[in-house]
């Protein structure tokens, strides 16, 4: 099982916050640093300092890193166009030296949009615009050096893009696609990501949608077509302590009224969360994003990397 943390630095935390958990990640030995996208606090605390933008944040990290996967879950597409999303994304994963993910998602957050004048179209918009986004990203990362690349849709249209630059992992970094839709969101993975994300439900919803994105791939015509099968990976959210004390302290956050729906957090011992990755391995999983709520609590991320990854087998 591969290990990552996902953080919401919207909640609150700077730069530097996440330059120091992003180096601890690196030194526990998980294998990336992943991030929302989100301009703004999903409850009543505003979230000081402030939101950090999600891609000028892992361009930084990704020269202070050396080892660790670095990306977004998920970026919104209506927050950037899709050529110079590609351009963005192409080189911090130049500064990275080839270790970077982009996720995303068709946004759904419509007070962030509103405080910051991002247009939010209606839902079926969005998953229009997501998919040409979708589109133009792989065209553009796909494109062989020196010739042009041309898209027309109803959204984005590009007329002779050089299709540079080009990032060191070809044919681009992986795209993670994922969420709950049941219709789009399958078939959108099984035409365009490398990895498929469950975020953050039950390990039967879960599994569940797994099955809507294998029926999905089959439809497309993955597996014939000679591409690689989807990686399938899930959200955890988490809060370990060494008594239940501590546990129910770092789970304190997730009782806050949020505009999130409803999620299964693991709240419990270093045993407990084992135990979960093992059911999520046992429906195919091979990857976990965990939920860390706190920037600030260094020591949740050293405990979960003492008690619980050495646990795992294969790659973290």
């Amino acid at each position: 099982m591969r290990v990552s943390v996902f953080t919401e630095p919207h909640r609150g935390a700077s730069y530097d916050d996440q330059l120091r958990f992003a180096r601890l990640v690196e030194a526990g030995g998980y294998e990336g640093f992943l991030r929302a996208d989100h301009y703004q606090s999903m409850g009543a605390d505003p979230g000081l300092p402030g939101p950090t933008d999600a891609w000028l944040t892992l361009a930084a990290l990704a020269r202070e890193t050396e080892r660790i996967r670095l990306g977004t879950l998920v970026t919104s597409a209506t927050f950037r166009l899709p050529g110079p999303l590609a351009v963005m994304v192409a080189q911090v994963d130049q500064m990275s030296g080839g270790r970077v993910e982009l996720g995303i998602g068709a946004g759904w957050y419509e007070r962030e949009h509103t405080s910051y004048g991002i247009p939010f179209p209606a839902v079926g918009e969005r998953f229009d615009r997501l998919a040409e986004q979708l589109e133009v990203i792989t065209g553009l990362w796909g494109t062989p050096s020196g010739e042009t690349y041309s898209f027309a849709g109803d959204h984005y249209r590009l007329v002779d893009a050089p299709a540079l630059p080009k990032p060191v992992q070809v044919p681009g970094p992986p795209i993670i696609v994922g969420g709950r839709g049941p219709k789009r969101t399958p078939d959108l993975a099984a035409r365009y990501a490398t990895e498929f994300n469950m975020p953050f439900k039950s390990v039967a919803e879960t599994a569940t949608a797994y099955d809507r994105v294998r029926q999905a791939c089959d439809r497309a015509g993955r597996v014939e077509s000679g591409r690689a099968p989807l990686v399938l990976s899930a959200g955890i959210v988490v809060a370990i302590g060494r008594t239940d004390a501590e546990a129910q302290l770092r789970a304190a956050p997730l009782h806050e009224k949020s505009a999130l729906p409803p999620e299964d957090p693991v709240v419990g011992s270093p045993g407990q969360l084992v135990q979960r990755l093992g059911e999520f391995a046992e429906i195919g999983a091979t990857r976990v994003h965990l939920r860390m709520t706190d920037l600030a609590d260094l020591d949740h991320l050293e405990l979960i990397a003492a008690e619980v990854l050495p646990q795992l087998d294969g790659d973290r």
